[in-house]
């Protein structure tokens, strides 16, 4: 079974298309939240998900899209991007929004979107963080996103080592324990524009990161026409 994993597709739908259309014929569609804010199409992205049948959790823009206090936490672009997106959603984005849990668990390997003891707000950025979450995390694999940023933290015994995965090379996690971020579809934020994700074989956890080539520009200009801030639209052409 080989699974494509995403995460922070942030309204999208021109990079998460051409994910898709990368990474066809696999079996299934993981997701692992922040569908939604910043980006100028949350309807058409959350449609293009519903449509492959992706299984996923809810981010901290997902809930704060559907009324959550989260939005309190974000900085002015976000909060800006956000309240856009109160108010241009439909009622079948907000629904398919709100049916998400926070934590989905899939066998050995649980799904979140900030950290297992976190799932909202916390970062994983180090190493130090990493095990402390891979101590609490039930299952001996995890997927995150939120950091926008795709590595690997894998623990041996007391050990954690942080992988910085190369594109395309797969990436062998069975015997270890691991959580595994798949980067940012929507909004990369390593210094590389394109979009980011994960093929997963969960039989034999084995993990393959790629990046896409997608349309920046017509994004760029989609948003200009909703009025989205500024610093949100030049970001996505330098991936950060």
């Amino acid at each position: 079974m080989r699974i494509a994993v995403l995460s922070d597709i942030h309204s999208n739908l021109v990079a998460l298309d051409a994910v898709l259309a990368h990474a066809e014929a696999l079996d299934a569609v993981w997701h692992l939240g922040d569908v939604v804010g910043y980006g100028p199409e949350p309807d058409g992205v959350v449609a293009r998900l519903a449509e492959v049948g992706a299984v996923g959790v809810r981010g901290n823009h997902d809930a704060a899209a559907i009324g959550g206090l989260e939005i309190e936490w974000f900085n002015p672009e976000a909060r800006t991007a956000i309240e856009w997106t109160r108010d241009h959603i439909s009622p079948a984005t907000r629904g398919w929004l709100a049916a998400h849990p926070e934590v989905r668990v899939m066998s050995d390997i649980t799904l979140v979107h900030g950290s297992p003891r976190d799932p909202l707000r916390e970062y994983i950025t180090s190493e130090a963080i990493a095990g402390t979450n891979l101590e609490e995390l039930a299952t001996p694999h995890g997927l995150h996103g939120h950091t926008h940023v795709p590595v690997a933290f894998v623990a041996n015994g007391d050990q954690v080592r942080r992988c910085d995965p190369p594109a395309d090379v797969p990436q062998a996690f069975a015997g270890e324990r691991s959580l595994l971020n798949p980067g940012s579809v929507g909004q990369p934020r390593d210094g590389d524009p394109r979009a980011s994700y994960l093929v997963l074989d969960p039989e034999t956890m084995t993990a393959t990161w790629h990046r896409v080539d997608y349309d920046i520009a017509a994004v760029q200009a989609a948003m200009r026409a909703a009025a989205l801030p500024g610093r949100l639209i030049d970001r996505l052409a330098f991936g950060e």
